[in-house]
């Protein structure tokens, strides 16, 4: 299995080296050269299968020869070993062919666990058996960094930096990525919000100098293994509503649009999914380019939904790859005017090839917190206020006969201000973690420099 890049020119990489990379050194996102397939009869054949079972089954032809079939089932095993729920994704009913998928069962309350400790395991492996270490840089607009720290702590081949926009987390998300004591985890509080916390990633991995000199890898979505770790749910829980008998629907709050570029990989492979519909907040800027093919960026807004309050969300460069029949040079070219125009205009073309997989809405912050005040006092259900988004936007969209699966990103703990706000209920952290509050912090607050940060980088694993 080979991977290529979404502009062009950059080195066609194995599994291995394509999640060991990150970023393409043309500063694209890694691919695979070809989406392998599953007929209606593979689907089928993992009906009652548990979770570890399917991943194994829907990952492994992406895989390639990197792990052989015993070595790669074992970390499967060993990634999901510490999540709190036997089915890892449980499906809950909301309403009539409406239901929730609860992702929010692993250690760091948030579906980027499905992801994060998967590569842990899949990076350690691959790195002790290359005998070498990376250092880690990732941007974080909350959730992704708290899962990578506790994928990555404590492991010996890696050094883990994260960046988070200093004041625009939520206190739990802050304290799950500033309270690990061990060595080689570092959190960064940047002065700014998400997107330049992911700008300045960006710009660490295309200055190749620094790069190589400190072995640079990448965790966040735009790592291939992350967006290919979270295809798996949408097999499983479509397989537990009558997949590959019937078809199903997804709504996925997004930010960068990794999860939902995922379930379009799901799709891809045979997935029967009729719609997969992205649910964003007040930040809509996908919405508004799903809706008029125009991508423009203005004022990130702080809102209840603060994972989703981005402007640049990279892995829509993934989905525009394919609706440009996967033409490096014109996703360049599209990526050239979002770098110095601030945006950039679909053809027709695009747009209508897009809208063939991807519908989309938004919700705003008082829909957000009515439908977190409804959902509780009709099922029980507390969500936390991106999933409630999702909700929210399935209901606008869903066909009432095909089974629509939202996608319950978050515990609702991670946002108990938000919660409380809507339902009066403050929800409880779980008992493994009901002393967050009470220990020590250790981050360092850094200024929106480039040349500050990679210094801090440098002299950090030195020691």
């Amino acid at each position: 299995m080979n991977y290529i890049s979404t502009r062009g020119s950059a080195p066609i990489l194995s599994f291995e080296d394509t999640m060991l990379t990150g970023l393409a050194r043309d500063g694209g996102l890694y691919v695979p050269k070809s989406i392998p397939t599953m007929s209606q009869a593979d689907i089928r054949a993992m009906v009652g299968l548990n979770y570890e079972e399917i991943a194994f089954r829907v990952m492994r032809p992406f895989v390639g020869d990197s792990f052989s079939e015993e070595e790669f089932f074992e970390i499967i095993q060993r990634s999901y070993a510490g999540f709190n729920h036997l089915a890892r994704a449980p499906l809950t009913q909301l309403d009539s062919n409406h239901f929730l998928l609860e992702l929010f069962h692993g250690p760091t309350l948030a579906f980027k666990d499905f992801a994060m400790q998967l590569i842990g395991q899949m990076f350690q492996v691959a790195l002790r058996r290359r005998d070498e270490r990376v250092t880690i840089v990732g941007a974080t607009s909350g959730d992704t960094g708290s899962a990578a720290i506790e994928a990555f702590r404590g492991l010996d081949t890696v050094d883990i930096f994260i960046l988070y926009p200093h004041g625009r987390v939520s206190e739990v998300q802050r304290r799950q990525m500033t309270t690990p004591k061990e060595n080689n985890v570092h959190a960064l509080a940047l002065d700014g919000h998400f997107d330049d916390c992911q700008a300045r990633l960006k710009d660490m991995f295309n200055d190749f100098d620094f790069r190589d000199s400190v072995q640079l890898a990448g965790v966040n979505s735009i790592n291939w293994a992350r967006v290919l770790a979270q295809v798996v749910y949408y097999f499983s829980s479509a397989i537990s509503l009558g997949a590959p008998d019937r078809p199903v629907s997804f709504t996925v709050p997004t930010g960068n649009f990794g999860d939902v570029f995922a379930g379009y990989i799901a799709k891809c492979m045979g997935l029967p999914v009729d719609q997969l519909v992205v649910a964003t907040n007040q930040n809509d800027i996908v919405h508004r380019c799903l809706s008029t093919g125009k991508y423009k960026k203005d004022k990130v807004l702080s809102s209840l939904s603060p994972s989703m309050d981005i402007q640049i969300s990279s892995n829509f460069e993934r989905a525009l790859f394919d609706a440009c029949d996967r033409n490096g040079n014109a996703v360049s070219r599209i990526m050239e005017d979002l770098s110095q125009r601030n945006g950039f205009s679909l053809s027709k073309c695009v747009s209508e090839k897009l809208s063939q997989h991807f519908s989309s809405n938004s919700a705003s912050e008082e829909e957000t917190l009515a439908t977190i005040k409804k959902c509780f006092t009709q099922t029980g259900e507390l969500l936390c206020p991106h999933t409630a988004i999702g909700v929210n936007v399935a209901e606008k969209t869903r066909f009432p006969d095909t089974p629509m699966i939202t996608l319950a990103t978050a515990h609702p703990a991670k946002f108990p201000d938000a919660v409380e706000k809507a339902s009066d209920l403050r929800p409880p952290l779980p008992e493994r973690m009901d002393d967050l509050y009470q220990r020590s912090e250790r981050l360092t607050r850094v200024e929106n420099d480039l040349t500050k940060l990679e210094e801090i980088v440098k002299e950090r694993i030195k020691t």
